[in-house]
């Protein structure tokens, strides 16, 4: 199974969504390496405030790098220049944050985007991303509350953590 890539995608649906977290989209061209991208190939990048991804960037990294961004501290994100970093806690913060966002991105979801997360190598202890999310994230759901960035009916807050 291919992955969506942000060619598949309204671009403009994906700006609007990360900018209520003051994150700018920058369009790498075509075969040019992407800026501040900790894997390399065709994964996102992250230099401060800015995004960095081509049209062959799968939707799911865009997601993931962005909520990097949105779940650490002030103090990382002021400094932040390719590696997010982040702990455990974080991490997991990291793809529940993303597979909620999917909701925001018509045309994809969090049914595609765990599908894609599971596709791409994305390991969890359930065996698969649905798993995870639905019966093994507990802690992480109360690490989003405790840091602001969820409420308890489980909608995104609009914030970073500070």
């Amino acid at each position: 199974m291919s992955v969506l890539l942000c060619a598949d995608i309204n671009l403009a649906d994906l700006k609007n969504l990360l900018s209520r977290f003051g994150l700018i989209i920058h369009l790498v061209e075509n075969n040019q390496l992407i800026s501040g991208s900790w894997f390399g190939e065709s994964e996102a990048g992250l230099i401060g405030n800015m995004l960095y991804v081509r049209l062959d960037t799968p939707v799911h990294s865009a997601l993931h790098e962005s909520c990097h961004y949105i779940c650490m501290d002030s103090h990382r994100r002021n400094q932040l220049h390719t590696n997010a970093g982040g702990d455990y806690d974080e991490e997991n913060g990291v793809n529940y944050l993303s597979i909620l966002l999917a909701d925001f991105i018509p045309g994809f979801g969090r049914d595609r985007m765990m599908r894609d997360m599971d596709a791409w190598g994305y390991t969890f202890r359930l065996g698969s991303s649905r798993a995870w999310f639905e019966k093994d994230a507990d802690d992480t759901y109360a690490w989003l509350i405790k840091n602001g960035l969820m409420d308890t009916d489980k909608n995104p807050r609009w914030i970073v953590r500070q």
